[in-house]
């Protein structure tokens, strides 16, 4: 069967993430929706990077198969836009060889994770809210410190369908940009919520309640208890999906 993928982008606040779920509306769901309402039969979409409740995404993919082949266009594009809420956006729709995968064949994910130290109405629902002193440095530190290691268990919350905790941090790192003070990390794997405790737990480094050294024990004590996942979802933001050379 002919096999397709569809490239999405979204604000996640209103959704109880990325993947579809019993008694509760998802990104998934709503795209399911309208492909069903467009082509007027029912998709099974796979998709490619999780992402929690109220996270957002500049670039996701699904994929799915079909029982012949569909003539996709970007008039299918704007037409199933148009059915879709404002707040999800499909990008592309293109068919692909019959056994790549969208999740399985992805090379890396990137995500960055937004905050402001300033009062800014015009961020409140795309970065965090953190009016502390830090010392960005010491952050910068911690956060070289982690492509050291490989085992993120204790990065990752529990009740997780995880088979290993091990992920490839390829890059690591701090940015401004604009009025926003950025935490970087692309790798090619991340675990349940683990973008999240890297960030509250390198803040607490930045503010002076932890070192390097405890910093360095919480990632090899592989225990989640020690790390802080309490940052606001929506500072957080799926920026890409690599696929190097396939597409």
């Amino acid at each position: 069967m002919p096999r397709y993928f569809i490239e999405v982008a979204y604000d996640g606040s209103q959704y109880a993430g990325f993947q579809i779920q019993e008694n509760a509306n998802t990104i998934q769901a709503e795209v399911e929706k309208a492909l069903r309402i467009f082509y007027k039969k029912d998709f099974e979409l796979t998709g490619s990077s999780r992402t929690d409740t109220g996270v957002h995404a500049l670039q996701n993919y699904f994929h799915f198969d079909a029982e012949e082949a569909i003539p996709s266009s970007q008039r299918d594009v704007y037409h199933i836009n148009a059915i879709l809420p404002d707040d999800i956006t499909l990008k592309n729709f293109f068919r692909v060889g019959d056994g790549m995968h969208c999740r399985f064949d992805a090379q890396s994910r990137e995500y960055k994770y937004f905050i402001y130290t300033k009062k800014n109405p015009f961020l409140r629902q795309t970065a965090f809210f953190f009016p502390f002193k830090i010392d960005v440095s010491k952050m910068q530190e911690a956060a070289a410190v982690l492509k050291e290691y490989s085992d993120f268990t204790s990065f990752s919350k529990k009740h997780t369908q995880a088979k290993n905790f091990n992920c490839d941090i390829r890059e690591s790192e701090w940015l401004t940009e604009d009025d926003t003070l950025v935490y970087h990390v692309v790798s090619n794997r991340f675990l349940r919520g683990m973008v999240k405790g890297l960030v509250g737990t390198m803040l607490r480094v930045g503010r002076g309640k932890m070192s390097l050294q405890e910093f360095r024990e919480v990632i090899e004590a592989k225990d989640c208890s020690g790390v802080d996942f309490s940052v606001a979802s929506h500072g957080l933001f799926l920026v890409k999906v690599n696929f190097g050379d396939l597409f």
